[in-house]
């Protein structure tokens, strides 16, 4: 009897997963099938070399952060405001997803990927490329109903700083909580 293949997109995202531990140089074909329970002969069955898959799982990636959340948010309808608010519980949702989920989404990779950027130009241009499209459609959207351009790329570059940043900040609230901080904060973006 044949043994199944591991799937390609189970390589794509330990891989991810490789990336948000360790960054790039976590990501070793050894190590991922030791952690998929599985020979490294079927990696090449999906991909030519290490660099193939990177490539891969950037492409996972920016497929994730942008046209999966773009498709989200329009199924429902309603306006801008409406998309808006399911815009901001998927961006804050993303690190919500159980172990099965695919990682692609979560804010340990978009941390690793950042970082790589620093240090790796192709990577660079990819992050680039994926932050005008999630501005260029929150742009849309906070265009919709805020007349003043000015005001809708400082609301996209606060929400936008939000999603990134707001791991990084150990700052406390006074009698608020964090989350009740980022509502009040949701709440004027939308006004």
């Amino acid at each position: 009897m044949a043994t199944a293949r591991t799937p390609r997109g189970r390589w794509i995202d330990e891989g991810l997963r490789a990336l948000s531990a360790g960054g790039p140089e976590a990501v070793r074909i050894e190590a991922l099938a030791q952690a998929l329970g599985v020979s490294k002969g079927g990696f090449y069955g999906y991909f030519r070399n290490r660099g193939a898959l990177l490539t891969e799982m950037l492409d996972a990636w920016e497929y994730a952060v942008t046209d999966t959340v773009i498709e989200q948010v329009e199924a429902d309808g309603g306006d801008a405001r409406e998309k808006l608010v399911r815009l901001f519980a998927i961006a804050g949702s993303a690190d919500a997803a159980g172990p099965s989920d695919s990682p692609a989404r979560g804010t340990a990779v978009e941390l690793a990927i950042r970082d790589w950027a620093r240090r790796d130009e192709d990577v660079a241009e990819r992050l680039r490329r994926v932050d005008n499209r999630r501005i260029a459609y929150m742009r849309s959207l906070f265009g919709a109903f805020c007349p003043d351009e000015a005001e809708v790329e400082a609301r996209c570059l606060i929400a936008f700083s939000l999603r990134i940043g707001n791991h990084f900040i150990a700052a406390d609230h006074g009698p608020r909580t964090r989350a009740q901080v980022l509502e009040l904060t949701r709440k004027w973006l939308l006004g």
